[in-house]
């Protein structure tokens, strides 16, 4: 997340956060506050991930959040549900996120993104892809998906 100009109140522009940017870092606090005081309970991590996954505002969204789910825990299932920065999320033993599903309505963009973190196992020459752009799920999405994501946790 990057600053971007906003217009405030006076309707003068500012260099801050959007809303949305603030309100992602709020979650990402709350997520870091409550697994400092959990153990890693898989029940509760899918718990917040589906709740997360039901506040979505578009139904495009939500419904690739469902099916990214069961694509990921069928692919990985040692990798551990939860949040961060208030979107679906896996992580491995270490608690490290893995990959992510970001939902387009989040941040008012065209696509949602489905990514990697650097401690995915992606790492292909010098130069790879670490996201990627999602308008809506078919069978060839969902086989690369998968596929992308036994890759990165072999």
């Amino acid at each position: 997340m990057s600053p971007k100009k906003n217009t405030t109140a006076t309707g003068k522009k500012s260099m801050g956060f959007t809303a949305e940017e603030k309100a992602a870092m709020r979650a990402r606090a709350q997520e870091m506050k409550a697994e400092a005081r959990a153990s890693k309970d898989r029940a509760e991590g899918e718990k917040a991930l589906l709740a997360a996954i039901a506040q979505m505002k578009d139904p495009t969204d939500r419904s690739m959040g469902k099916r990214i789910h069961e694509i990921v825990t069928a692919a990985a299932p040692g990798l551990m549900p939860k949040t961060w920065y208030g979107m679906p999320a896996y992580a491995n033993t270490d608690g490290k996120v893995i990959c992510f599903f970001q939902a387009a309505s989040k941040f008012g963009v065209r696509y949602a993104t489905f990514g990697f973190q650097p401690d995915a196992k992606l790492d292909e020459g010098n130069m790879w892809a670490a996201s990627f752009a999602l308008i809506k799920l078919t069978g060839a999405e969902e086989a690369t998906i998968a596929a992308l994501v036994k890759k990165a946790v072999s």
